[in-house]
């Protein structure tokens, strides 16, 4: 390692899982390992805490941009997690106990001298989909509710409507009904648990046929291009996830104040890499556990984003 080399360590899902593709962790291990950093993988379910020190199941992780064999990893041991390193908490929703857990054990390792990206109360704090509503004049008409009937009424309002739950990915469980829905009572007994959950209502947006776009922000800044994901077929979502189409497209002068109204209080919680999700002229989540989208755009558009990120990384780890 060379003398501003550090250790990066990478809690993340499965690295033998993953499609190398399209795997924005992959993109940033490409990046740290070309840098001369050191990568640690963190076996998953390693992280712990021996006496108040936060510790991680580790192993030396080597990483090659082959989809025959994209790593490689070397011993396992615990190491203390601390001064000198930077923490990489990628980790996919949902949110539930176990995320928590962990991210609670990472602010022992940033209290201990860890840059944990992004800032673990940030993770704990910023539900994708509510965090959205602290910028309410970014968003659509919104409704957040355990109540069928408040749903419903909302429905009724706005004539068609997407009914989600707070705590899904990928589009999983995302509704778009309508009040003569035949279906809406059950639907809102599904996502609410017949009313011990909460459930989010928002006005449906017809401009989700030209693309429900990612706009990536890096320490508060957006990237240029963003990611449109297109929905194909008879698919109203436009997640990857969903079989939505990706295609880049320049920033519009609205996606950019959308991004200045956003990136600074990212920036100010050490919220380093977000993903604003952006439909029409309307901001719809803001994405903070494991946004994506690097590969595709680096891909389009001859970026390095992992390397503005990384740039980032380096500044906070000298200061």
């Amino acid at each position: 390692m060379t003398a501003r080399s550090f250790d990066i360590v990478v809690v993340m899902d499965p690295i033998g899982s993953i499609k190398i593709a399209k795997d924005s962790t992959f993109a940033m291990l490409l990046e740290a390992q070309r840098r001369g950093h050191r990568l640690l993988y963190v076996r998953p379910g390693g992280l712990g805490l021996r006496d108040g020190q936060a510790v991680a199941k580790v192993a030396p992780l080597t990483v090659r941009d082959d989809p025959e064999g994209w790593f490689a990893l070397g011993a396992w041991s615990w190491v203390e997690l601390g001064a000198g390193q930077a923490v990489l908490m990628r980790k996919d929703p949902p949110v539930d106990a176990e995320y928590l857990h962990d991210a609670q054990i990472l602010t022992v390792a940033q209290q201990n001298g860890a840059l944990v990206v992004n800032d673990p109360q940030g993770l704990r704090d910023y539900n994708e989909k509510l965090a959205a509503l602290l910028f309410p004049h970014c968003c659509p008409p919104t409704r957040v509710s355990r109540e069928a009937e408040v749903l419903k009424a909302f429905v009724r309002e706005h004539g068609e409507a997407v009914l989600k739950p707070l705590d899904g990915m990928g589009g999983h469980s995302i509704f778009r009904t309508r009040a003569d829905d035949p279906n809406l009572n059950v639907i809102l007994e599904t996502l609410t648990r017949h009313g011990r959950g909460l459930a989010l209502a928002q006005r449906y947006l017809p401009e989700i046929r030209d693309g429900d776009k990612r706009i990536l922000l890096v320490d508060g800044e957006p990237v240029d291009y963003c990611l449109a994901r297109i929905p194909q077929g008879d698919e109203f979502r436009g997640n990857l996830a969903a079989g939505g189409r990706g295609e880049g497209r320049p920033l519009s002068e609205r996606d950019r104040w959308i991004a200045a109204q956003v990136g600074p209080e990212m920036k100010r919680r050490g919220m380093l890499f977000v993903g604003l999700d952006v439909i029409g002229d309307y901001l719809t989540e803001v994405n903070v556990t494991s946004p994506t989208c690097i590969r595709e755009l680096d891909a389009q558009f001859g970026l390095n984003i992992a390397g503005r990120l990384f740039d980032a990384i380096e500044a906070r780890m000298a200061a």
